[in-house]
């Protein structure tokens, strides 16, 4: 299905991130996202789960109008029955490229306990309620929830009845964050060689991170045939969330010699689209993610500020540029060298000689043992009262 190497982006911020313990955004919120995603250059907004609730249905609806006129689909999700799927039809058959997203969970464990069917009736339902949503859209995908705790024949049986019934896309979901990368990786692997009709859909992957790895599931997934990431900004989402879509991303541009493969995103606009999701739900982004995070291009210590100085290579993989920072930032404190420093004042506007430089690094550390960060207004002060100070005090 299209080319190999370019992987297609399923945005679910404003489905499965917005099901984030207090993330719930209005309608003209959703829209915000939505224009971002559009920048940010996205292939598929899933843009809520219209069945959910009547002012969701009219979020959807709202969003497939607003991004006509752009190269991207809009997906709303839908349980396995008439009613998920028309709702699901109502909210995005005005886009340019309506998607419906049905699932149905196939692990034991999901349809003894939640569903209370057996397999056979969950095959006939899979068959009767994609060929439905078909018939009303053009491009379906189908879901098994839980699919990474189903069993792989069974698997194999539930996704040939959906292609046959007409599904576009298939999704193997790690729902509960539980498989590992090797696993996930096997698992595409013997559905691509196992499932007739595979090779004519596109083959997506959708990971939780209750483990910590949703994005090593991920790419793993696309090693093993994944052409779909189904991700969030920020990596927002149930539980401890989903793939981070900048994560994945990056992953792919800056290792081309693992993946041989790339999206359309717009990279520079992740930063953007980062801090408007958090503002809008709410949900900080911890400093140290990757990415995005306030420190994922800070420096603190010495031996790494005299690195990147001298060459950006030593201690950054991608430039900040290239996501949307405006550059690497030096933070002073007591692990900054005298380099750092210097690189420092000089962005300040003060080039100081050797020894007025030993003086105000003396300072400087004196300073730095005392607080833990110290300021471009502690900078000045240090430089400026050095330079009024007689030399022989």
């Amino acid at each position: 299905m299209g080319d190999p190497s370019v992987i297609r982006v399923f945005d679910t911020t404003l489905r499965d991130g917005e099901q984030s313990p207090g993330a719930t955004m209005t309608t003209e919120e959703k829209l915000q996202v939505a224009e971002q995603l559009v920048r940010l250059n996205v292939d598929i907004i899933e843009a809520g789960f219209p069945a959910a609730s009547p002012g969701d249905l009219a979020a959807v609806k709202a969003i497939a109008q607003r991004v006509r006129g752009h190269d991207v689909a809009v997906a709303g999700l839908a349980r396995a029955n008439t009613e998920d799927i028309d709702a699901a039809w109502e909210a995005v058959r005005e886009a340019d490229q309506p998607v419906i997203h049905v699932f149905l969970a196939t692990s034991d464990i999901h349809l003894k306990y939640k569903l209370r069917i057996t397999p056979e009736e969950a095959l006939e339902q899979v068959k009767t309620m994609v060929t439905y949503a078909r018939n009303l859209c053009p491009r379906v995908e189908f879901s098994a929830e839980d699919a990474t705790r189903s069993d792989w024949d069974y698997l194999c049986r539930v996704f040939e009845l959906a292609i046959k019934a007409g599904a576009t896309t298939i999704n193997v979901p790690d729902t509960v964050g539980y498989v590992m990368p090797h696993e996930y990786e096997m698992l595409f692997r013997y559905l691509r060689e196992r499932v007739p009709g595979m090779d004519e859909v596109v083959l997506s992957a959708h990971c939780h991170d209750d483990l910590g790895l949703a994005t090593a599931n991920t790419l793993a997934a696309i090693r093993g045939g994944a052409r779909q990431v189904e991700v969030t900004i920020n990596g927002i989402g149930e539980r401890a969330g989903n793939t981070a879509m900048e994560e994945v991303v990056m992953a792919l541009r800056t290792r081309p010699d693992v993946f041989q493969a790339d999206t359309r995103i717009n990279a520079r606009e992740f930063v953007a689209a980062s801090q408007l999701v958090s503002r809008l739900t709410g949900i900080p982004v911890q400093p140290n993610k990757a990415i995005v995070g306030q420190n994922a291009f800070a420096h603190e210590a010495g031996i790494h500020q005299d690195g990147v100085l001298k060459n950006r290579l030593t201690y950054e993989i991608m430039t900040p540029q290239s996501v949307g920072w405006d550059d690497t930032r030096l933070v002073l404190g007591k692990h900054s060298g005298r380099h750092g420093l210097d690189a420092r004042l000089r962005q300040l506007g003060y080039r100081l000689n050797a020894e007025q430089l030993k003086k105000a690094y003396a300072r400087f550390i004196a300073l730095a043992d005392e607080k833990k960060y110290v300021t471009d207004d502690d900078l000045i002060y240090i430089v400026e009262s050095s330079l009024e100070t007689p030399s022989a005090i």
